[in-house]
């Protein structure tokens, strides 16, 4: 008989479909590409929060395949529990085919303590003030509770433990800094008087043979965003290769749901309600066929640049947990830029780079020194999207304050990309409802293959990508970590080239 987990069990209590599609029909989810990245960061945080409490025994067990051996460990939990150790980690438990592994299990003088590891960030007093925002995991800690007791442990407290948004590395990472340990007894208890009637519920469900009915709500996005989402809309007529309400610039998805619910879908329902001006402009140019070009101001965006004229954009990791001196946990450190440049009107277009050295030391210094060095005083700069170029300029500027002139001069130089597009003077029907480089360049350029980022040849083509790979770099073979940093260096290359190619476009709009 099917039984539930933790993770079954948190979904169950949002969606029951989702929850049935996980088990019966995983192949119509979505991918998310970020969601390794977030389960190897959970890791690295879970295995530091282990040694909390000195020592430990984790009693993790994996078949000769890699996968888990949860009857082992069940077993091993109760060895350890019977022996005395004072903290065992993924301790696991099980019944009646239900089945959890709490993160740590600690024991106390009455019984046994649960503690909850997540890679999320919260700051000492958030669960007094703001509990809302910790609700989610009492849910998960509340099935545990309940799981434990149903097996006849004692669980005397419930506590969340987080990243610590407030610690500063300064010399050897302080795990007891590191962390912060929330009590979540009321949370939790809110929770575990629904557990019981809602473990029956989810079995009722794990053992239907047919999909669950529910149509697409607020539910879809809270407390997680669902994988199981376009799947979804896809069932009640909105399809992903069409416009619909859903692909509207800047509607909010209350509006989104309620279009829906009176059945507004494509661009033809809704071409008499009220839009704002841009997205009366999406949906005209989508049902005509046409584009849209305000020339003047677009040429009033050109005319405020100047030569010598520079295309920059950034490349940054988020470390969940902090490598460097002075810096917090999921704090942005920049690693890498691109540079196209010309210099004078009809000027050969030019390019400079900096990617840091992949040995696992802070980057920024040398990377600060060398964007000093690689654009003039005065220069005129373009970004897309330009507060996140400006913010990592701003970072830099309060680290290493003998370059903080240098680097604001280039932040007060800085403009922006976007907006001509984001003010809807040019509009292409393929650009989506999206304004972001990667859905303008595509539809500007469609017949273009060197600007389309799908055709890069190494394994880094958005930004999440890179983030992921060069903090991995240190630790590849030689070959592989030289594929790796040329993948990544041929990236950013692209977002500049692109923001080349976008300027040129506008000024041969308004000629």
């Amino acid at each position: 008989m099917k039984g539930l987990s933790k993770s079954l069990y948190t979904t169950f209590c949002q969606c029951p479909k989702a929850m049935w599609l996980k088990v019966y029909n995983p192949d119509v989810a979505t991918d998310d590409p970020a969601l390794q990245a977030r389960f190897e960061a959970g890791n690295e945080v879970g295995d530091l929060a282990m040694g909390l409490f000195g020592d430990f025994v984790e009693v993790t067990v994996r078949r000769d395949y890699g996968g888990l051996d949860l009857t082992a460990m069940v077993e091993r939990t109760k060895e350890e529990m019977v022996r005395g150790t004072e903290c065992i980690c993924e301790a696991s438990f099980a019944l009646d085919s239900n089945y959890c592994a709490v993160d740590i299990l600690r024991r106390t003088p009455g019984g046994w303590a649960i503690y909850e590891v997540k890679s999320s960030s919260s700051s000492v007093g958030d669960e007094l003030n703001a509990p809302d925002k910790f609700q989610k995991y009492a849910v998960d800690i509340a099935y545990q509770r309940w799981l434990l007791e149903q097996c006849g442990v004692k669980v005397t407290g419930t506590y969340l433990v987080t990243l610590n948004r407030d610690y500063v590395r300064q010399g050897d990472l302080d795990i007891q800094q590191l962390f912060n340990i929330l009590d979540l007894k009321d949370l939790v208890n809110n929770e575990y008087v629904k557990v019981a009637s809602n473990v029956a519920r989810a079995m009722e469900v794990l053992q239907q043979t047919s999909e669950p009915t529910q149509a697409v709500g607020d539910h879809c996005s809270k407390p997680y965003g669902c994988a199981f989402w376009d799947y979804c809309l896809g069932q009640q007529g909105v399809k992903n290769d069409e416009p619909s309400v859903f692909n509207l610039y800047r509607l909010s998805g209350k509006k989104k749901l309620a279009y829906l619910n009176a059945g507004k879908i494509s661009f033809d329902d809704i071409k008499n309600e009220n839009l704002s001006p841009i997205q009366r402009t999406q949906v005209d140019c989508t049902l005509n066929g046409t584009q849209y070009i305000d020339k003047a101001g677009s040429k009033d965006f050109l005319d405020g640049l100047s030569y010598p004229l520079y295309f920059l954009d950034f490349e940054t990791m988020m470390p969940p947990v902090p490598e460097f001196n002075g810096t917090k946990p999921y704090q942005q450190i920049t690693f890498q830029y691109s540079l196209h440049y010309i210099e004078q009107p009809g000027g050969e277009l030019k390019h400079t780079e900096f990617l840091a050295k992949s040995d696992g030391n802070d980057p920024r210094r040398e990377l600060a020194e060398a964007l000093c060095g690689d654009i003039p005083e005065d220069a005129c700069i373009l970004a897309y999207n330009d507060p996140f170029e400006k913010g990592r300029i701003r970072e830099l500027a309060a680290i290493y304050t003998d370059l903080s002139g240098r680097l604001m001069n280039i932040h007060d130089h800085i403009q922006d990309l976007l907006v001509p597009f984001k003010s809807g003077f040019y509009y292409v029907p393929a650009m989506g409802g999206s304004f972001s480089i990667k859905s303008v360049l595509p539809a500007l350029f469609p017949n273009n293959t060197e600007l389309n980022y799908s055709n890069l040849k190494g394994p880094v083509h958005n930004g999440g990508e890179a983030m992921t790979i060069f903090p991995q770099i240190a630790k590849m073979e030689p070959a592989k970590a030289a594929a790796a940093r040329q993948a990544l260096l041929e990236y950013c290359h692209l977002d500049t080239l692109a923001m080349v190619k976008v300027w040129e476009q506008l000024r041969e709009t308004t000629n």
